[in-house]
């Protein structure tokens, strides 16, 4: 019986399929529980081996669970959003649908080839329109929310209202927009519709509002901080700018505190939860006020050390503050400008990471200091961004590093108001018994002291008040792209309106092409059915929108235009773990039902990669609390458990051209040459490190850039370079799972994926490894079959076989438990070569041996479990129970020694006495024979150790 892995993996891959074996059930006796892994965008190029590491590892998981006893809900689904998509549209004309589509039935394919237990019943899809109606619905609850900082929970927006018309604002305390004017009930009475709609936007979780944002030109959209990296998009490497536009935002700094506080609650590791607490930034100090001299602006200034303000000296604002313009002076305008101009081509986390770079301008304008009522120079400098704190810092010099370089850059007079104190950076930044000069009422204080005096005169002269302050700014929610939900809404007289749910989804329109219009309106401005109908609740033409036919009629048809932004690639992922909790049979007119919602709550094992720590999985905890406080979920955090996969990475190849020249130089003939290193194929490599040179002339994709080259062997090859980077198309060191499973098989992939090392970690991939576990699966088989057949027996397990599987058992679930699945293949190795020196063909052990196996291996455990008899898929069995008396040892083989050399060993029980031992070896005949007649000068007996028999 030969192990043809190929018929095998197959056979069973149409069995699951056809008998739905992993479907989950939400009527279930079962303990629940639901593993998740983040799920893919659906790109053109596919999988590559380094994609599929996490979900081997959650399928384990699930796969044991199940043997355990649980009701498992393992989903899989599509982020099928998204800029690539788009960028091919843009290039082709190809929907992006059309494209989308396909690249779903490859990851599919390659998804059900690697034998994943999903319960594709109820895959999603972030592009499906009966999704996306659920997101349009989310983002209305939104807009119709605001945060009560009082009962520190979201409440409807009618509820804010309703006190309004009763007690006017005065007294509302909500997370809401700084520029707030304080009214009247009866006030609130005689505005305006478009009055009220303007002032509740000021409060609404979702708002429109005028934002500094990274514009990608090349990309034609607004890009979120995590979607840059060095300055310039993730997505194709194109600059970004910074400019201001109006945008949907989402107000999450409402929810900074409990976004702190929940982390304390859920099973992430210390790494990712700091992340999420440096990018929350939550800073305790004061809010000061300084007066502009000559204008009657202020600046607010947010400080942790209030107790320094003696030592400001000047004060920096981010080049984009609004106050800019209005306060520099006639002979500072051109420089300020320019600089401006300078600043906007860097993004807000390449200014963050610089701490090298000095550079400003001085607007020419000063503060008065609130205390001493001295001018202060008022700078503009790139180290502040706008979207922190207020966009202004004052800066002491004496007592802050970054102050300090920009003032003597700048030649910036720095007062000393420290008294005779180390103020070295290690000193100030321990804060201890810092003495503070040139103040009446701080001199003399620690600077606990001095902090609380200082916010206190602050107060007195109503220029500062104690604050605790957020790094966190709310998130931007637009994006001039095509290939994203729809808002849901349609505009009155400029102000936004939310189309019910029972007209939802509002579904993209067909456009011409997928870029900006020509006036650079979002591709949705090239849509011709794009109005609603408020009449019909029908999406209809643009030509029979009310501005469209006359913009000077006071008549309304009710007829207006729909929102030309789409929604950011986080809105559908934001979500999508409720949606699988619904059974694909039930999810019309609901986004997830209560009792589906209450029977799964949230997510118990999430798996993924950590670069979401300040995306989706910030944004996913946001919408949570949110669903929560409106009682449409009724968990607080998605995620109880979150592990960060590490990443399987390439080993790229090398080729090395001399400058300016065509000529191409083996990799031992390079030094002392200018050359320049390229990517090529791995494809054309040899295990040797040769290139085939004519396959890499011959490629069609780009072999004709090496159709001319001159390649300058050694030894009559040509040897590459070699190096260990992240597994990339653009890399060519991509190594594509097909080829993996068709010569080695699935679960030849997944043991040698698990077996690199931790899961945790980065490890480099070498398709050389995997003969390894391959051939391990091979004996395996040889293991219960043979040519003959199966050759599995009653027979009665011995001791040892005992010992073999209960050991496995133990190991196996330990490593499972605590995700330590490398270590389990190699005990998975040592089992089978101890069974096989054994000889065992006990079913009794062969069998659990198979259940153990088969989260890691399923293909082969499942044909070897239906050749053992069962009639049942192995993913029903029970996990096999781990008995410790199997370990312990009954008896103890002793070397026995005479002047300390071993000349045989003998058996004896663990609880034989010490004198029991030597009367026993005494009267054994190779003892004996040992002594020929004499007798020995002393025995020495170690219990459980050794016998050693002296003279």
């Amino acid at each position: 019986m030969r192990y043809d892995f190929n018929q095998i993996e197959k056979k069973w891959q149409d069995y699951w399929a056809k008998n739905q074996t992993f479907k989950a059930s939400n009527t279930s006796d079962k303990p629940k529980y639901y593993v998740l892994d983040m799920f893919p965008y659906p790109s053109g190029a596919g999988l590559h081996v380094g994609h599929p590491l996490g979900y081997i590892a959650s399928d384990i998981y699930a796969r044991y669970k199940r043997h355990k006893g649980f009701n498992v809900l393992h989903p899989q689904g599509y982020d099928s959003f998204g800029l690539p998509a788009e960028q091919y549209a843009i290039q082709t004309g190809q929907h992006p649908a059309v494209t989308t589509e396909a690249n779903i039935k490859t990851y599919r394919r390659q998804l059900d080839q690697i034998g994943f237990s999903f319960d594709w019943s109820r895959e999603v899809r972030t592009s499906n329109p009966e999704y996306y109606k659920w997101t349009q619905w989310i983002f209305i609850q939104l807009f119709e929310s605001w945060y009560n900082n009082d009962a520190d929970k979201a409440e409807d927006i009618k509820t804010l209202v309703s006190k309004f018309e009763t007690e006017g604002n005065a007294t509302v305390n909500a997370a809401c927009d700084d520029d707030i004017e304080i009214f009247t009930a009866e006030e609130w009475k005689a505005f305006s519709d478009v009055e009220k709609q303007e002032i509740l936007l000021k409060y609404r979780l979702t708002y429109l509002a005028e934002t500094e944002v990274n514009w990608c030109p090349a990309l034609g959209t607004v890009l979120a901080n995590d979607e840059i990296v060095n300055g310039v998009s993730e997505r194709g490497g194109h600059p970004v700018v910074r400019k201001k536009m109006t945008q949907w935002s989402m107000r999450i700094s409402a929810y900074a505190e409990r976004l702190l506080q929940g982390l304390d609650t859920i099973d992430w590791t210390d790494a990712l939860k700091d992340i999420q607490k440096n990018w929350i930034g939550k800073s305790v100090g004061a809010s000061v006020t300084f007066n502009v001299n000559g204008h009657e602006e202020v600046i607010d200034v947010f400080t942790t050390r209030p107790d320094t303000i003696y030592g400001v000296s000047f004060m920096t604002l981010a080049p984009e503050h609004e106050l800019v313009s209005q306060i520099t002076t006639e002979a500072q305008k051109a420089e300020v400008k320019a600089y401006i101009e300078k600043t906007a081509k860097r993004s807000e986390r390449d200014r963050m990471a610089d701490v090298k770079t000095i550079s400003g301008v001085f607007t020419g304008a000063y503060a008065e200091h609130p205390f001493s009522k001295e001018p202060i120079p008022i700078w503009i400098g790139d180290y502040v961004l706008a979207s922190y704190g207020t966009g202004a810092v004052m800066a002491v010099p004496c007592g802050d590093q970054r102050d300090y370089d920009f003032a003597k850059h700048f030649n910036i007079p720095i007062p000393n108001i420290f008294e005779g104190v180390d103020i070295s950076e290690e000193a100030y930044a321990s804060k201890d018994n810092v003495k503070i000069a040139n103040s009446d009422f701080l001199n003399g204080m620690n600077y606990k002291k001095a902090s609380k005096r200082a916010i206190y005169e602050l107060e007195q002269l109503g220029q500062g008040e104690g604050k605790t302050n957020y790094r966190l700014r709310d998130a931007v929610f637009s994006r001039q792209r095509y290939w994203g939900e729809p808002f849901p809404v349609y505009y009155v007289n400029g102000m936004p309106q939310m189309i019910d749910k029972a007209h939802l989804p509002i579904v993209l329109p067909e456009v011409e092409k997928y870029l900006p219009t020509e006036e650079g309106e979002p591709p949705l401005g090239r849509a011709d059915v794009w109005a609603w109908d408020t009449n019909t609740n029908k999406v209809v033409s643009n030509d029979l929108c009310h501005s469209a036919i006359d913009e000077e009629s006071t008549e309304d048809n009710g007829i207006y235009p729909l929102e030309l932004n789409t929604m950011p690639g986080w809105a559908g992922s934001s979500w999508y773990f409720f949606r699988y909790m619904e059974e694909a049979a039930n999810r019309d007119g609901v986004f997830a039902s209560e009792e589906a919602l209450k029977y799964w709550e949230n997510v118990d094992l999430y798996i993924g990669g950590s670069e979401h720590a300040t995306g989706h999985l910030l944004y996913s905890r946001f919408w949570v609390k949110l669903l929560k406080d409106r009682g449409f979920v009724n968990v607080e955090e998605p995620f109880k458990k979150l592990i960060n996969q590490g990443m399987i990475l390439g080993t790229s190849a090398f080729v090395y051209r001399e400058e300016n020249s065509n000529a191409y130089y083996s990799k031992g003939l390079i030094d002392g040459k200018d050359v320049l290193p390229l990517h090529v194929k791995v494809q054309y490599i040899n295990a040797s490190d040769e290139l085939d040179i004519e396959g890499l002339k011959s490629d069609g994709e780009f072999g004709e850039d090496f159709k001319e080259a001159e390649f300058i062997l050694e030894d009559g090859v040509y040897k590459v370079g070699r190096d260990v980077e992240k597994m990339s198309k653009s890399k060519y060191n991509v190594v594509n799972p097909d080829q993996i499973v068709e010569d080695y098989g699935a679960d030849s992939l997944r043991l040698y994926e698990m077996f690199l090392g931790p899961l945790e970690q980065y490890k480099p991939w070498n398709t050389a490894g995997i003969t390894g576990v391959h051939n391990f699966l091979k004996k395996l088989w040889k293991l219960y079959a043979d040519d003959n057949g199966l050759k599995v027996d009653d027979a009665e397990p011995t001791k040892d076989n005992l010992k073999t599987l209960h050991k496995t058992i133990k190991k196996v679930q330990e490593d499972i438990e605590n995700f330590s699945f490398n270590t389990s293949v190699s005990t998975f190795m040592i089992a089978v070569n101890e069974l096989t020196a054994q000889k065992c063909t006990s079913k009794a052990i062969l069998e659990p041996l198979l259940v153990l196996i088969s989260p890691y291996a399923p293909h082969i455990a499942e044909e070897l479990w239906e050749q053992l008899g069962n009639n049942q898929s192995i993913s029903t069995a029970p996990f096999p129970i781990f008995d410790e008396s199997h370990l312990v040892e009954s008896s103890k083989n002793y070397p026995i020694s005479f002047n300390g050399k071993m000349r045989f060993t003998l058996e004896l029980p663990m609880d034989m006495s010490k004198d029991d031992i030597e009367k026993t070896v005494m009267a054994h005949e190779k003892t004996i024979a040992q002594l020929d007649g004499r007798t020995p000068k002393k025995i020495i007996v170690v219990p459980g150790k050794i016998v050693n028999i002296v003279g």
